[in-house]
């Protein structure tokens, strides 16, 4: 058993919290490496002579952390992401590039690269024990091609989950599972184009990579600005468009939730234009101060298409999503699936299903909006603290902020002093259309779903010094 060398100072008190910053000392000076087995809360306990809650309550935190992680028949060990911390000796040297070679890409200590859940916290067990469920009763018959809309198992359980979570109108026969919401943007894109649509109206600021597939699909894109209550309607209504994709749930990068005036007078804009609503139900699981939203489509079923996916709630390597769709839109996406690759893998739509049947997926949601909103928490205060000039938006719900920068500061040379001090971090600026971009102020957009509360705070540290001081390092 490994000898930890942990010491407590009872008068001090706080017995857990003191365990807790011996792991993590012994986890930054790489004494405790990744893989390291530790003992069971019993046997610390009766080392330290603490009671098994004290050494338990040190365990959970750690564990929330990333400091550790825990397996059933494995014990708890040291997480394969703790890393010693690179303050805690000399920096690493790097070889100094030939005149013939291109310099080394900076190092990346922390990632704040929006858009990326935390991957290390992917439900292993709960979801290989979904998986071996279906297993041992999936029939035979259904190890053949599937149903190009998708299993229908796994139709009825998201209606019924898309009902009760999301307040959507929910028909089984309107589902058609998809490769995430990326397909399922492509595969209604094609069949809108087929149907007379020329233009698709797109929120000013938008996803960067989203643009180029969306352009692919044959349509025009006409950029509608994005104000403090979501997507100008009236500025739509000026535009040519007759279908629009937005995300009211949590708008990206901005934040903003599409406010309720908003929402009405998009729904009344569709019915008036004979339009077509593609709604992308972004980070619309991930909520903290507020009241969840109930989705568009709930309201017009028939002008709305609701598009989400698993891949910031599990995985993006999953590659599960659905659209619910009015039902022209919906049997033209399942031909879509028929006539180019006949539909979803089978066997990931089963466990899913065993997922979402069981109470897995509910369960592991509740445990990531407790991560993530800790998360949220840390780098919003270091923020404060260390980027006092700055403005942070989106904060009630997502995996990301939005930060305004002071005045003065340059966008691309803070993203670039950022990246010399190990930060990898994102510019607004190509998120908005170029004349808006000019108005703009200069701003980031801050994923922290990744990263533990220690390191955010990190991040926001040196961050800070890259805005005030000019260098990161």
């Amino acid at each position: 058993m490994t000898d930890l060398h942990l010491s407590l100072d009872r008068s001090a008190g706080r017995l857990a919290a003191q365990i807790a910053a011996g792991f993590r000392a012994a986890v930054r000076s790489g004494r405790l490496t990744a893989g390291t087995r530790l003992p069971s809360s019993r046997d610390l306990a009766r080392d330290l002579d603490v009671s098994r809650g004290v050494v338990v309550t040190a365990y959970e935190q750690l564990t929330a952390e990333g400091f550790l992680i825990a397996r059933r028949g494995d014990g708890t060990r040291i997480a394969p992401l703790a890393r010693p911390d690179e303050g805690s000796g000399p920096p690493p040297s790097r070889p100094r590039p030939r005149p013939a070679e291109r310099p080394a890409e900076p190092l990346v200590l922390y990632d704040l690269t929006p858009g990326q859940p935390d991957l290390s916290a992917f439900p292993r067990e709960r979801w290989i024990s979904a998986a071996r469920a279906a297993l041992r009763t999936l029939p035979h018959d259904a190890l053949g091609y599937p149903d190009p809309a998708g299993v229908p198992d796994l139709r009825a359980e998201l209606a019924s989950y898309l009902g009760r979570v999301r307040a959507a109108h929910a028909d089984p026969g309107r589902i058609v599972i998809m490769n995430g919401v990326a397909q399922g943007l492509s595969g209604l894109l094609g069949q809108l184009r087929a149907d007379g649509h020329t233009a698709l109206a797109v929120e000013d600021p938008t996803s960067v990579r989203q643009l180029p597939m969306l352009a692919a699909a044959g349509v025009r894109l006409v950029r509608v600005p994005v104000d403090e209550e979501g997507v100008d309607v009236a500025a739509l209504a000026r535009t040519q468009a007759r279908a629009v994709l937005v995300t009211p749930a949590h708008q990206y990068p901005t934040g903003v939730v599409l406010s309720p005036a908003r929402r009405a007078a998009l729904i009344a804009w569709a019915r008036d234009v004979d339009g077509v609503i593609l709604e992308d139900d972004y980070d619309a699981e991930f909520r903290y101060d507020r009241d969840p939203v109930g989705c568009l489509q709930g309201v017009d079923p028939d002008r709305v298409v609701l598009l989400g996916s698993v891949s910031k709630s599990l995985a993006p390597a999953l590659r599960l999503g659905w659209a619910l769709a009015p039902s022209f839109l919906a049997e033209g996406l399942r031909e879509h699936r028929t006539n180019t690759d006949l539909g979803a893998p089978v066997l990931e739509q089963y466990a899913l299903t065993e997922f979402l049947r069981g109470g897995g997926y509910d369960r592991h949601l509740r445990t990531m909006r407790r991560r993530y909103r800790a998360r949220r928490d840390a780098l919003a205060g270091a923020l404060a603290e260390n980027l006092p000039g700055a403005r942070v938006h989106g904060v009630s719900a997502g995996i990301h902020l939005y930060v305004e920068l002071p005045g003065g500061c340059d966008e691309d040379e803070v993203v670039e002093r950022a990246a010399r001090a190990g930060v990898s971090v994102a510019g607004a600026r190509a998120m908005w259309s170029p004349r808006r971009a000019e108005e703009a102020p200069p701003a980031l957009v801050l994923g922290y779903a990744g990263l533990s509360e220690p390191r955010l705070v990190k991040a926001a540290q040196l961050l800070g010094h890259a805005v005030a001081h000019g260098d990161g390092g």
